[in-house]
């Protein structure tokens, strides 16, 4: 029973304690509520009065401000008034000034008026005048204005054309002076750099024997030795008085070479009779053929002309035993290369293209015996077979003036080709021959009318006509002197090119006594 009891009053306790707790816990909600309640309406309370009091300060500056941008406008509308009230001032003054010139120039417009009236009026008595003394001038001459005119016009014309003759003539004598001066400096400057030495071939070669007796070894029983040796090179041997010697004779120079090689290596050898002619030979052709090669690559070696055909190379080196009038043509054609290259590069154009011109100018001389016609158009044909350009197969045709030029580099290859024939000792001739070029280059010029004397000069490379001054007239004398040289080109043979130079004088004489 007290254990009811005692838990009933504990359950009692227990729930007086939670209802206490419960109403504790709410009366100290309530307050803290009220509390915090409080505490807000106070935080409003301080922010509303904030926020009034920066309201206030904002509204303040913003009076200010509009105050003080009141005040700059006003500044600046009062410095635009002055500005204008200024401009205003500078207007009037410039209308005032304006007004002064308007009436200014009025009155001289009037002025002006009352002037030209006035040479209005003495012009017309100048017409009056000058009509006057026209009409006078007309009756004592004879001749009407325009006549006149006409007469001062053509005096004016013959004067002026007078004065322009002898300006051109003028500026054409400068000019003619200094490229000559200048053309004489770069060919004696290249002839000075190019020193080429000169080598003769002649039509026959001589093979120097051990002995007499080997002539008739030569020769062999019956000739079948020298007729095999002659059939196998195409050339001729001739066995006459001259001791210890045999003369090779024949056309082709590269023939006569293999027929020289052949003869000398039989003759070193001892044994000679057909069969071993024959093969002499075959090694003579194959050794003569390896000289022409290393000679057309020694050429364009020391010309500096690379890239040809090997057949042109070859073409080259049977130049080596071609001559013109003594001149070896190989050693000429270098030479002719080098001149252009050097003359080439003075002038400022193609260097190779001049040089390669230069060496293949005479390239048709190699062939010139198979074929038919000039040694030009036989090289022409060369180059076109090995695709050489247009260019360098017109320089080629016209290095002897058989076709017209169509380059400077064309022009220097005749340039050169005439100072390799033409300078001394190039070229060699028998002195028959030239004591009769000589007589027939002053016979053709002695065979024209009016012409007194003729006198070749400078080994026939000049000839000077002296004409009658009575007979012949400064026209005339250049008509003559083309016409001799069309005639020396169609008659006379000669190497380079020859000067005529017609002189016409007339001298006054008397005798005081």
């Amino acid at each position: 029973m007290d254990l009811v009891i005692t838990i009933i009053v504990g359950i009692v306790t227990i729930i007086a304690g939670i209802g206490l707790g419960y109403f504790s816990r709410k009366y100290i909600a309530e307050a803290k509520i009220e509390s915090a309640e409080q505490e807000a309406q106070r935080i409003i309370e301080n922010a509303k009065n904030e926020a009034e009091s920066v309201k206030k300060e904002r509204v303040l500056e913003a009076k200010e401000e509009a105050h003080k941008l009141r005040n700059e406008v006003e500044k600046e509308n009062k410095e635009r008034r002055a500005e204008l009230q200024k401009a205003e001032k500078r207007l009037t003054q410039k209308e005032e000034s304006l007004d002064k010139k308007a009436n200014s120039i009025e009155k001289k417009e009037e002025e002006l008026q009352k002037k030209e009236e006035e040479l209005s009026q003495s012009q017309n008595r100048l017409d009056e005048l000058c009509q006057q003394k026209v009409s006078e001038l007309e009756r004592i001459s004879g001749l009407s204005s325009e006549e006149a005119k006409e007469i001062l016009l053509q005096q004016v014309r013959d004067e002026i054309k007078h004065e322009m003759a002898m300006q051109i003539k003028d500026i054409e004598n400068k000019a003619k002076e200094e490229a000559d001066q200048k053309s004489r400096e770069i060919i004696t400057m290249a002839i000075q750099r190019c020193a080429a030495d000169h080598t003769s071939e002649s039509t026959v070669s001589v093979v120097n024997l051990p002995s007499d007796e080997m002539k008739g070894r030569i020769i062999g029983r019956e000739g079948r030795n020298i007729r095999t040796l002659e059939n196998l090179t195409g050339i001729d041997l001739i066995i006459d008085d001259t001791p210890e010697a045999v003369i090779i004779s024949g056309f082709d120079p590269v023939r006569r070479e293999i027929a020289r090689v052949a003869l000398e290596k039989l003759i070193s050898d001892g044994r000679i009779h057909p069969a071993r002619i024959e093969e002499m030979v075959k090694k003579a052709q194959q050794e003569v053929e390896k000289q022409i090669r290393d000679e057309g690559e020694r050429a364009t070696f020391e010309t500096g002309v690379h890239g040809l055909h090997q057949e042109l190379v070859m073409l080259l080196g049977k130049l080596k035993f071609r001559t013109s009038y003594g001149q070896n043509v190989l050693q000429h054609s270098i030479e002719v290369s080098s001149l252009a290259g050097i003359m080439a590069a003075e002038l400022g154009i193609d260097v190779k293209f001049s040089k390669r011109a230069g060496l293949l100018h005479d390239i048709g001389k190699a062939v010139d015996q198979e074929y038919e016609g000039p040694h030009v158009f036989t090289g022409a044909e060369i180059l076109k077979k090995f695709k050489e350009t247009t260019e360098m197969i017109n320089a080629v045709e016209a290095h002897h003036g058989d076709v017209e030029v169509k380059s400077l580099e064309a022009v220097l290859i005749q340039a050169a080709d005439a100072i390799s024939a033409s300078r001394p000792g190039a070229r060699r001739e028998t002195l028959e021959a030239y004591i009769k070029r000589l007589e027939k280059l002053e016979s053709i010029a002695d065979s024209f009318e009016g012409v007194e004397k003729a006198y070749a000069i400078q080994a026939g490379r000049e000839i000077r006509i002296m004409v009658k001054p009575d007979k012949v007239d400064d026209g005339t004398s250049f008509k003559i002197a083309r016409d001799i040289v069309k005639k020396i080109e169609d008659e006379l043979e000669y190497p380079g090119q020859i000067k005529v130079t017609v002189i016409r004088e007339t001298r006054a004489v008397d005798y005081a006594k």
